[in-house]
């Protein structure tokens, strides 16, 4: 199943919120997102049959190991990008705002060459 930019998102989001708390319900999503519970029971339903997410009995929710992979790609592109934006002097608003948008479209050979430049200029 080949994810969405939403898709992306709402694994991103639940890596995030797993960083801050052991336990992550759809409730905690939609609040974070700000999107409608109902919009996210229908996201977390597709992700879940697209094998990226599963729920207990109590309804938390856990990444799978693919869903834990492409939450990681994305969120690492973000803070990548994001901080990269920010070194090139853009504030950091912006950068944050920007790098949501390019994190998604950016093809892997691309922004592996940028974080090989960000890497070089660090050094």
């Amino acid at each position: 199943m080949h994810l969405q930019e939403s898709g992306e998102m709402y694994l991103e989001t639940i890596l995030i919120l797993s960083k801050k708390s052991r336990t992550v319900r759809s409730l905690d999503v939609a609040e974070y997102m700000g999107y409608s519970k109902p919009s996210v029971s229908r996201a977390i339903g597709l992700l879940k049959k697209g094998g990226y997410v599963v729920m207990d009995g109590s309804g938390y929710l856990f990444l799978t190991e693919d869903g834990e992979k492409t939450a990681a790609k994305i969120y690492e592109r973000h803070t990548m990008l994001t901080q990269f934006l920010v070194h090139l002097g853009v504030d950091e608003k912006t950068a944050a705002e920007d790098a949501c948008k390019i994190e998604h479209d950016i093809s892997d050979q691309s922004f592996e060459a940028i974080k090989r430049h960000a890497g070089q200029a660090e050094s």
